[in-house]
């Protein structure tokens, strides 16, 4: 059994303000990095546990998933996938899952929309036809028994992360 953890990167600027460069070297908000910093405070709070964390390497993923292995101690656990990208390929992101994740029972990934609402829907109904709004900072937790490219899990909960802020 697998508890595959999905994370919306936090609020980060938006596109041509403030930002040099490319859309991959956005950086978080100051309130964005707050937000996470909160969030992050009630994942650990609800006692979620992480094996590995891997994160799309794009800056605002990068912080985000920062934050959260700074709070839960994690920094060994981080590692970087193309494959979270918002331009990468589920299929090769649930092939490097299953090598990476030996001995792993609780992942957290972290990315960008439309890509994990994506990959959540293909996961839950076979393929990405299923409507999903995962919110900037928003957390699902899937359960999987056998991970496959396909209908293999079950939606144990969705947070908005004003849901996740209210939680003391």
């Amino acid at each position: 059994m697998m508890e595959l953890y999905l994370l919306r990167h936090g609020i980060a600027t938006e596109r041509g303000k403030e930002t040099r460069g490319t859309d991959a070297q956005r950086p978080l908000t100051s309130k964005g990095k707050r937000k996470m910093r909160r969030i992050a405070k009630v994942m650990r709070g609800l006692e979620l546990a992480f094996d590995l964390i891997l994160s799309s390497p794009l800056l605002r993923a990068r912080q985000t998933a920062d934050i959260v292995a700074e709070q839960f101690k994690l920094a060994e656990q981080l590692k970087l996938s193309n494959h979270l990208a918002p331009e990468g390929n589920p299929r090769d992101l649930i092939r490097d899952l299953k090598r990476l994740r030996r001995g792993s029972r609780n992942v957290l990934l972290v990315g960008h929309e439309p890509y994990l609402s994506n990959l959540m829907a293909t996961l839950l109904a076979g393929q990405p036809i299923v409507d999903i709004n995962l919110k900037k900072g928003g957390l699902c937790l899937l359960r999987i028994d056998s991970l496959q490219n396909g209908r293999c899990a079950t939606l144990e909960w969705l947070m908005t992360p004003r849901q996740m802020t209210k939680i003391r």
